[in-house]
């Protein structure tokens, strides 16, 4: 009897998973749904570059672009829940896309362990410096007076719900021009092409800062160090709730408790670090958020919902 019950207790170690301590003993993959280059993708890179040197294995972004981030989603969901995949998804894959997709690739309630809320994306209303605005109240009534009302550059299914509640709570007149991404739409804002854009600070900061774009507010709940002399939106008149953007860490869900407490320490740990904020989110225009993982986990079960009442508001169909 005692050699069958060391027999079965070594055959359950065996099939365990592994502990914390022994984690991670190979490479890390860390999927990001978008395409290279972008702010998520530089922050991700940045933070898979530190995890290598603290942990001595190799955690390795791949990019897994295409449907709006479900692509890269779906390949998360379907990892072995093991720790060796991990991911940095958007608000809209996990908010949005579940109510303007009909065919979602995965559960965005289940599919999922959050690790924490990584970062805020900071976003500002700007617009081309030859439209005759200079404020927040000025562009709401110079786009009432215009027939047809004013366009704007749209690279994401998040600005256009944006716009549509804006457009509710403000009776402001703007017509959406929708572009492939951030870098495309800011170029169509500078251009002319369009005079109105709202964009993540990131895109468009230096931009900004030279006079080649001008901001009208930010939707951040204080003052942005990039650019102290533009208003918040509440400081310019404008107290609606804004939604705004984030991007999250994430692991396949189920993955062992021990393994996600590491992931989440280590990785707090390194997005805390003075320098790595100043360079990686403030210097960007991000705003660390950094909440464990039940406290995210609350967050998105209330960021869906508010996602819902403004796809709701927009009249936007699923397709």
């Amino acid at each position: 009897m005692r050699y069958l019950a060391a027999l079965l207790v070594a055959a359950a170690t065996a099939c365990a998973p592994a502990l914390a301590e022994d984690y991670p003993s190979k490479p890390i993959h860390a999927i990001y749904p978008l395409g290279a280059g972008g702010l998520g993708d530089t922050v991700l890179r940045a933070l898979a570059q530190e995890l290598t040197k603290a942990w001595g294995q190799a955690v390795v972004v791949e990019n897994r672009p295409g449907a709006n981030g479900m692509i890269g989603g779906r390949a998360c969901a379907t990892a072995p829940a093991d720790g060796y995949t991990i991911c940095l998804l958007p608000v809209d894959t996990l908010s949005y896309g579940p109510h303007l997709y009909k065919n979602v690739p995965f559960d965005p309630e289940t599919a999922f362990q959050p690790i924490t809320n990584l970062f805020f994306l900071t976003e500002v209303m700007l617009v081309n410096p030859s439209l005759p605005v200079n404020s927040m109240k000025e562009l709401i009534a110079l786009s009432k007076t215009k027939p047809g009302g004013l366009n704007y550059a749209s690279p994401a299914n998040g600005v256009v719900l944006f716009m549509e509640k804006f457009k509710q709570d403000t009776g402001a007149n703007f017509n959406m021009v929708p572009y492939r991404g951030g870098g495309e739409a800011v170029n169509a804002v500078l251009s002319g092409e369009v005079p109105v854009g709202f964009f993540g600070m990131g895109n468009s900061v230096s931009n900004l800062t030279s006079g080649r774009l001008k901001a009208l507010a930010v939707d951040s709940p204080v003052r942005s160090p990039l650019l102290p002399d533009v208003p918040t939106f509440a400081e310019a008149g404008y107290t609606g709730v804004l939604n705004r953007a984030w991007f999250g860490l994430f692991a396949p869900a189920n993955i062992p408790p021990d393994i996600l407490a590491r992931l989440h320490t280590e990785v707090t740990r390194i997005v805390r670090h003075p320098e790595f904020t100043q360079k990686f989110l403030t210097g960007l225009g991000l705003e660390a958020a950094l909440n464990t993982p039940e406290e995210f986990a609350q967050f998105l079960k209330e960021d869906r919902a508010r996602a819902a009442d403004l796809v709701k508001i927009s009249g936007l169909q699923p397709q």
